[in-house]
């Protein structure tokens, strides 16, 4: 088989969630331990920091792989889904996994992944392992799947554990409550081994401290530990920040090149990560600053408040949920633009009524859908939205629906195109 092939054989024989849905979430661990026995435990092989969360995870994950880089380490990263190829979920120093080493890997196990029928998501975890194991990686940072005590991911015994936050989604899977929700992230503390939680709930704490308690795990809780009251826009088109502890300014103008506001609460995450990660690694002050200051130039990182053009104005994000979508709207709320462009898109799982209801009602919408079998009907979500006084019309496609906001625009409008994942794919 060639890459397209490969490719294909994962997407299609295997079923990924990315494509399907519920219908490819295969819970448990029998599955990886069992790859990963064929491969020879290949996870044991690298230090790890594992990352788990309803938002910001992918943000907090590649935050830390650009300091990790930056302080010198062979730094490996997994995360998922991708946006526009498979190999972005798989790199070393930024670098993606390449096409003859997925084809290899493919090759190589095909009568062990016939034999176990693992999903899309465990045999990736297992290449995953197996190249960084391969090239030498010292230190890997892994992104949960799907909830974490049972999620593939979950074989590890890192050197510390990150839960972002907890909002209300994959509630079909992981429960009908921040609670039972916030039960399964939790499974990925580990005895003995530190815990960062990121941001404070009253529903999840008490969670987080009965796990952390039963583990014998030092637990912190990011946002109680830092604090940030505002951010600036540099010269050089960066989000600026000065980072207290006490009142006391320990960390003053860390730039990042993210500039969605609500990474300052994964900045914090990531600073209270590094607070337990210096008991195992040296991570220089400037090794923290080049690694916030280069995140998307260090690791790839696409799609997070990303502006695509100036004139007018162009913004994607790939906040997909109600507590996703929040943080865009509020942050659209401190933009300036004349006229607002509202390109929109959701997969079919989702409360789309909970999001509609979060969206600003001053815009002009173009409702469209992805390229993928979960997509919402664009007609559909056109329907639901008049029921919420959101004005627009339908669009087959998402290049269409650009295309249609681009000849209407004026340079001092705004044009924001979001609602899921797979609708920024298709744009950046």
């Amino acid at each position: 088989m060639n890459y397209k092939e490969t490719t294909e054989f994962l997407f299609n024989k295997l079923t990924s969630f990315q494509l399907s849905g519920k219908s490819a979430y295969k819970p448990g661990l029998d599955n990886i331990i069992a790859l990963d026995d064929s491969l020879g435990n290949p996870h044991k092989s690298f230090k790890s920091i594992h990352v788990a969360g309803t938002n910001g995870k992918g943000s907090v994950s590649h935050m830390l792989a650009s300091i990790l880089q930056e302080a010198g380490y062979k730094t490996g990263l997994f995360t998922s889904p991708h946006l526009r190829d498979f190999r972005e979920r798989i790199r070393i120093n930024g670098e993606m996994i390449s096409e003859e080493n997925v084809v290899d890997f493919v090759r190589k196990n095909i009568a062990v992944i016939n034999r176990i029928q693992p999903s899309f998501f465990e045999i990736s975890t297992a290449m995953a392992f197996d190249y960084f194991r391969n090239c030498g990686v010292e230190v890997a940072v892994i992104e949960t799947g799907l909830g974490g005590r049972l999620d593939s991911t979950n074989i590890l015994a890192p050197l510390v554990s990150v839960i972002t936050n907890i909002g209300m989604d994959h509630t079909d899977l992981l429960g009908d409550s921040l609670e039972k929700i916030a039960f399964e992230k939790a499974g990925i503390i580990k005895n003995q081994i530190p815990v960062v939680i990121g941001r404070s709930q009253s529903e999840t704490a008490h969670v987080f401290r009965k796990r952390a308690i039963d583990c014998k795990s030092e637990i912190s809780f990011a946002d109680q530990e830092f604090t940030c009251n505002y951010s600036m826009l540099t010269l050089d088109n960066k989000q600026s920040f000065n980072i207290a502890k006490n009142e006391n300014i320990l960390w003053p103008n860390l730039k990042t090149d993210l500039l969605g506001q609500y990474q300052i609460e994964n900045s914090k995450t990531v600073l209270a990560t590094l607070t337990f990660l210096e008991n195992h690694l040296k991570i220089s002050k400037d090794a923290v600053y080049n690694g916030f200051s280069d995140v998307m130039e260090n690791t790839g990182l696409s799609g997070r408040w990303q502006v695509l053009c100036q004139s007018p104005l162009t913004v994607c994000d790939t906040g997909h949920n109600v507590d996703g979508i929040s943080k865009v709207v509020e942050q659209l709320k401190n933009t300036a633009y004349k006229n607002l462009h509202f390109i929109f898109g959701v997969v079919n799982d989702k409360n789309i009524d909970g999001i509609l209801n979060l969206l600003p009602k001053n815009a002009m919408y173009y409702f469209t859908k992805a390229s993928i079998p979960r997509a919402l009907d664009e007609k559909v979500l056109l329907e639901k939205a008049l029921k919420f006084n959101l004005q627009g019309k339908s669009f087959p496609t998402v290049q269409e629906a650009l295309e249609a906001a681009k000849n209407i625009a004026e340079i001092e409008d705004m044009i924001f195109i979001g609602g899921s994942t797979f609708v920024v794919a298709e744009v950046v």
